[in-house]
């Protein structure tokens, strides 16, 4: 079977200005032309090989400045590279930067048509599907609003909804799993996999190394652009987990007393707690609707997670992260403030955050909510708490999965037996 895409010793360069280098011929000859420092260049991507068959998912991980973004640009044919080459057999769908193709003022239904256009679709195809695609977005009635009216999340669904009914042979995707509530994700996931059971080949860009072990048949960890390692994604993806693990158990204080937060819980460094404590989570408070704190909610229930924080020093664009996971430590919902692209600027002192679930669609069970903030690059947690926060969540029914969302059978066509 021939492989759809083909990447063989690719590199790509980017050149570096200095701060004070003049922009305009009248700053060069006012300073007597010794701002006119020649550029440097970096290595974006160097010496990177990988190829994906039909029907495989290739996953790519690495802190910011990997090199992530810039491979799938070039797998996307957005810019050339300095060396090597990258060959990609078939259509090509691209879930980058969900929404960024959007107009405010045009209404949701303009905007399908014109992202579907661009997307590569002809304007009947997406007449055609226009209705499959509002279905799927769930967004039947605010589909004639302006964009403007919309809320981030109901522009994520609907330009992933686009994306997906683009019916590519090669899908490129970028920290789209931040979509929606838990039962929107699910739906997103099925229909990756449905591409892929059909013959699409898929690279699929993330920091969550659990969600990349889970859904990928290869992974490639890249480090500064250059491959770290690659090959089956235990392996991979564990090698990736535990530098992150280890750079922060190296940072965490080894003596450090209990920390008893506002709420009542004891935190201790190296047990329950972990992190480098440049900043650090003061206080978690788990809330309801009615914004009653709780530690226990039905099934479908909305959720609204308070972090409250604290730095003695700056602190540049950490990143929140929160995960409810099941007893074994099995993660079920994942977020964080970069998937929203919410950049947090220089902090210190206290503040306040927060994550709030419409819908909490699980099972019934016992699960925690583990919080952490970690440096802008991923390379270690400042704090990190870990199966700190207890949730109890009810439910009537019974079921194998961990997702229990909102459903209905119905029938059709369906004879009845004559005894």
């Amino acid at each position: 079977m021939r492989n759809t895409i083909v990447v063989k010793d690719l590199g790509k360069r980017f050149y570096r200005y200095h701060a004070d280098q003049s922009v305009t011929l009248k700053e060069a000859v006012l300073s007597g032309w010794r701002q006119m420092k020649s550029p440097e260049h970096f290595w974006a991507l160097r010496d990177i090989n990988f190829s994906v068959a039909p029907g495989q998912m290739l996953g790519v991980i690495g802190s910011n400045g990997s090199g992530k973004s810039t491979l799938l640009r070039l797998l996307g044919g957005v810019g050339r590279s300095d060396q090597g080459n990258v060959r990609v057999k078939g259509r090509i769908g691209a879930l980058l930067d969900l929404g960024a193709g959007f107009h405010p003022d045009l209404t949701g239904r303009e905007n399908v048509i014109v992202s579907g256009v661009v997307a590569g679709l002809t304007r009947r195809e997406v007449v055609r599907c226009f209705d499959s695609i509002v279905e799927f977005a769930e967004l039947q009635a605010f589909i004639d609003n302006p964009m403007r009216t919309y809320s981030t999340g109901m522009q994520m669904r609907l330009a992933f909804a686009v994306a997906v009914h683009t019916k590519p042979d090669v899908l490129l995707i970028d920290e789209f799993l931040s979509v929606g509530d838990l039962s929107f994700q699910a739906k997103c996931l099925a229909r990756i996999a449905q591409f892929k059971a059909q013959g699409c080949a898929i690279v699929f860009v993330s920091h969550n190394a659990e969600q990349i072990q889970q859904l990928c048949d290869q992974v490639l960890w890249l480090r500064r652009g250059q491959v770290m390692a690659y090959g089956e994604p235990e392996v991979v993806a564990g090698q990736y987990i535990a530098e992150m693990h280890s750079e922060t158990q190296r940072r965490t204080p080894v003596e450090q007393p209990p920390l008893l937060t506002p709420s009542g819980t004891e935190l201790q460094v190296n047990k329950n707690r972990f992190g480098s404590l440049e900043l650090e989570i003061i206080d978690v408070c788990l809330l309801n609707s009615n914004g009653l704190t709780i530690t226990e909610l039905e099934s479908g229930d909305s959720l609204r997670i308070e972090i409250k924080y604290q730095s003695r020093q700056p602190i540049s664009a950490p990143i929140f992260g929160v995960t409810i996971s099941q007893e074994d430590g099995l993660p079920c919902y994942d977020t964080n403030t970069k998937l929203a692209n919410l950049s947090l600027p220089l902090i210190q002192g206290q503040g306040n955050i927060a994550l709030e679930l419409k819908r909490l669609d699980l099972r019934g069970g016992k699960y925690f909510v583990d919080v952490g903030v970690y440096e802008q690059d991923w390379a270690y947690a400042y704090d990190y708490h870990w199966h700190v926060y207890p949730l109890i969540v009810s439910s009537t029914t019974t079921s194998k999965g961990i997702l229990h969302s909102p459903h209905r059978w119905q029938m059709a066509d369906v004879k009845v037996a004559r005894l």
